[in-house]
């Protein structure tokens, strides 16, 4: 059985929108089973008025690159005007409270990624904390977490570490979908948004994305397919150094590198450490863009071998420290405004804190650091629990 996404529940018993003027938060992934598109269906609906489109990074119809502002535009499927809820600073990246008083509901349908730094999660909490302002209800149409809903991994953002890549204070791994994380945001952070949740329906925590049905939609330009997804939560690190994380090639996030690193002395490293499910192929790579963009870079493939033991996080942070102790004269941590933060650096706010940054240059263990997020994440387990949609399965 396929599983219905929110979108899909929504068509099936339209209530929440009956007689209302409604906007749309979405972009290319906001598609039903069979794919068609959220702008579509809604524009053409009956007993309710789409009037307004919203788009977050990426765009509408996610052409535009990483941290690339976005404008205003026409939709060319509509011609309802699209309000980018990512425009050329922090200001832009929650809507406009005279675009939403002409509303009676925000809709929201975003596919997101399962790891805290990806930032629709964070673009649907500020939609929900100006419309909690503006008295606008706010439908957030739920869809799967796509690499499942049991797995966490990683520290607690601390709060001084606070970014569009990590507004609120969850582990980098979060094992939660858009709707469970709109209720844990609303009441936690007292958004105080009317907020409703249209839960899918067949979805478990279990799924992997390929259990589900569901056609896969790439999210963003550099998340092509569920193996992006699966190592995502380490490999987004690599934004935060001087080595490409495979973007200008059609494996980002799989590949990584640099024009320095001897690509076979790398696998080799990293397959010592014995990190489960995962193996290290060495490789070269030119990139067609962003970093190191026409020059060939040494680095390595990864291979998830057991998604299950696979521990993308951990993974993520030994990669980064392997390749600065190769070569630490050449290594640098990125320094240029990230997200639109210029006050602190990339690599601490994907990490979430600064202890990660300063056990690498200090030559520390990275698995002692490691074995200190257990009672934090237990707590955070615990604290989800009245938040979830969809029970707690056990591991199979």
């Amino acid at each position: 059985m396929t599983v219905q996404p929110g979108l899909e529940v929504l068509l099936d018993d339209p209530r929440p929108i009956a007689g209302k003027k409604i906007g749309l938060v979405t972009n290319q992934s906001g598609v039903t089973s069979d794919l068609r598109h959220s702008v579509d269906l809604l524009h053409h609906g009956h007993g309710w008025t789409l009037t307004t489109l919203f788009g977050p990074e990426h765009g509408i119809w996610g052409e535009a690159q990483d941290m690339a502002h976005v404008d205003h535009s026409v939709d060319p499927m509509t011609g309802l005007t699209v309000y980018s809820l990512y425009g050329a600073s922090e200001n832009d990246l929650a809507p406009r409270q005279e675009l939403l008083r002409n509303l009676d509901a925000l809709v929201i349908d975003l596919q997101d990624i399962g790891a805290r730094y990806y930032t629709f999660i964070y673009t649907m909490a500020l939609c929900m904390r100006e419309a909690a302002k503006a008295g606008v209800q706010v439908i957030v149409l739920d869809r799967p977490n796509p690499i499942d809903g049991i797995h966490l991994e990683g520290n607690i953002r601390e709060d001084r570490f606070s970014s569009f890549v990590g507004m609120y204070p969850l582990p980098t791994r979060h094992g939660m979908t858009a709707g469970e994380l709109a209720r844990y945001f609303n009441k936690t952070f007292h958004l105080d948004c009317d907020l409703l949740v249209v839960p899918m329906r067949g979805w478990q925590r279990s799924m992997w994305w390929e259990d589900t049905g569901l056609p896969w939609v790439l999210p963003s330009p550099n998340m092509p397919t569920v193996s992006t997804a699966a190592v995502y939560p380490g490999m987004c690190l690599v934004e935060g150094t001087n080595l490409s994380e495979g973007r200008g090639t059609t494996h980002p996030f799989e590949l990584f590198g640099a024009p320095w690193l001897d690509p076979f002395r790398l696998a080799e490293r990293l397959n010592g450490l014995g990190l489960p499910g995962i193996r290290f192929r060495p490789h070269y790579f030119l990139p067609t863009f962003q970093k190191h963009a026409g020059k060939v870079c040494g680095g390595a493939e990864l291979h998830v071998t057991n998604r299950g033991a696979f521990e993308p996080y951990r993974t993520g942070l030994w990669i980064v420290k392997v390749a600065r102790d190769m070569n630490p004269e050449k290594f640098d941590w990125r320094r240029e405004t990230y997200e639109f933060v210029s006050d602190r650096l990339a690599i601490d706010l994907l990490a979430g804190s600064a202890r990660y940054r300063e056990l690498v240059e200090s030559g520390g263990d990275i698995d002692e650091w490691a074995r200190q997020w257990e009672e934090p994440l237990h707590e955070f387990t615990n604290m989800r629990e009245e938040f979830l949609l969809y029970g707690t399965n056990a591991l199979p």
